[in-house]
């Protein structure tokens, strides 16, 4: 029996294979109505930071009366894992310290949780990432401590809040010193002071980027980053059971809009072997070298060079299933959220090996205005292909409604034409647009043709750093 704290998108995908393999699975949710809830029999109420809803969560109830065989009344959990980073640690130590097997460790969630401590973390491990420095202490001193970083390695600079931040919350690309005294970094320092000093700052003090967190306590300093020029960004998935045997992913190209993640192209197109060994090579380091058990990604910056050269830098870690990951459900022969469960039960972990020469996943964003009724049919009618997943959200803009699959079949040894790819994307993107209820894609009202203009790569030109998953926190609900 697996108990998994949260209620959204991914517990729920993660009950899809529970199911399959005949795994009982518990999700705390935060609502009745939620996206796990509506899959999962058994969905207790409560909050992460509840601790006598995460208790009873691990515990269950004992199985009495002529309900005795129902899922509801399922025991103590085997195992007690997450869908999202948002914590309470010290609640997690003692369940621990209490025996029961909490997976990811605590202490490698951290990393995960906190983005001071994953630097910290990357750096002794030896791994590649931007520069970076913590700005503590009053106002002045956050402020002096921004202006020596940028004098050391130039503007923008990055400020992250370092617990809490999701989905482009609590990131802020700074771009001169100005902005430091008069405007949304200098809002964003007067919230972090007064928490620091245990005062209220007024409206949004609570929120990412000022003087709250999402699991955990007040966030009381900044972290600044360099601006990394990347061409494109890389994800690097695997996953790593107790006992140390781990399963990896093709390295993967993710496109961001407004600070989400957009799309995924598996695998990542053009990239060379040596950087994909690369990208695999710190993905295993951090899953070895901190314990790690379950699904890891690692999001990466690829700062390329005429000629094939290839620069890798850390930028942020999940250890959990993972936007960047949900291209597996069909295209590879092992999905993250099964092989999520297969490790952390400390089941034989499938392969991670490709099933088609390419897959590309096109998340499916709220729009302006909610989905029509004949979405759904349309897009399937459109692309009988697309493999689509709802989350069965209610709409609002920007929010995060579901994703859409499609492969390239063939031999995955084979690797596609650009061409290939950019086709199969903007059919992808064509049945978003009708499930969303956008413009039909020339190609629907042609009949047969789809064509249409490509999106262009996403670089430092259209995508600047502080506005896509470089400067972006977790979502808890992703």
């Amino acid at each position: 029996m697996v108990a998994v704290i949260g209620g959204g998108q991914l517990a729920r995908m993660m009950q899809e294979e529970a199911s399959a393999l005949g795994v009982h699975l518990r999700a705390l949710v935060e609502s009745p109505r939620g996206s796990a809830a509506q899959v999962t029999v058994d969905a207790p109420v409560g909050g992460a930071d509840d601790e006598a809803a995460v208790r009873a969560l691990v515990a269950g109830r004992a199985a009495t009366g002529p309900d005795a065989p129902s899922l509801q009344a399922a025991g103590a959990a085997d195992v007690l894992t997450f869908e999202h980073e948002h914590q309470d640690q010290e609640l997690l130590l003692a369940l621990q310290g209490e025996g029961v097997p909490v997976r990811p460790d605590p202490r490698a969630l951290l990393l995960a949780r906190d983005k001071l401590a994953m630097r910290r973390a990357v750096d002794e491990a030896g791994l590649p990432q931007p520069a970076w420095a913590e700005a503590a202490g009053d106002a002045d001193a956050m402020v002096g401590r921004i202006r020596a970083f940028a004098a050391r390695h130039g503007w923008p600079v990055v400020l992250k809040t370092p617990r809490g931040g999701y989905d482009g919350h609590g990131v802020l690309l700074v771009d001169g010193p100005g902005e430091l005294v008069d405007g949304e970094a200098a809002a964003w320092i007067a919230r972090v002071a007064a928490a620091r000093d245990g005062r209220a700052a007024g409206p949004g003090g609570a929120g990412a980027g000022g003087g709250g967190s999402l699991g955990g306590g007040a966030v009381t300093s900044l972290l600044i980053e360099r601006a990394v020029p990347f061409t494109r960004e890389l994800a690097v998935l695997l996953a790593r059971s107790p006992g140390g045997r781990v399963a990896v992913w093709p390295v993967v190209e993710t496109v961001q809009a407004d600070g989400v993640c957009a799309q995924v192209l598996a695998p990542a197109p053009g990239l060379g072997a040596r950087a994909a060994a690369e990208a695999e090579r710190i993905g295993r380091v951090i899953a070895e070298r901190f314990g790690v058990t379950g699904v890891l990604a690692v999001e990466l910056f690829a700062v390329e060079e005429p000629g094939g050269a290839c620069a890798l830098y850390v930028n942020e870690l999940a250890m959990r299933p993972h936007n960047s990951g949900h291209w597996t459900q069909d295209g590879a022969l092992t999905s993250q959220f099964a092989q999520h469960l297969r490790a952390v039960l400390d089941l034989p972990l499938g392969s991670g090996a490709p099933t088609a020469r390419a897959t590309v996943m096109v998340n499916l964003l709220g729009g302006q205005a909610p989905p029509p009724p004949d979405g759904l049919a349309r897009a399937l009618a459109f692309e009988p292909a697309a493999r689509i997943h709802l989350y069965g959200k209610a709409w609002r803009p920007g929010r995060k409604l579901g994703h859409v699959n499609l492969v390239l079949p063939g031999d995955p040894d084979r690797a596609p034409d650009p061409r290939e790819v950019e086709l199969l994307r903007e059919r992808a993107r064509a049945v978003v647009a009708l499930l969303r209820g956008d413009p039909a894609p020339p190609a629907e009202a042609a009949g047969t043709e789809r064509r249409g203009r490509a999106e262009q790569p996403v670089g430092p030109a259209g995508n600047r750093p502080g506005t896509g998953p470089h400067h972006q926190g977790r979502n808890p609900h992703e």
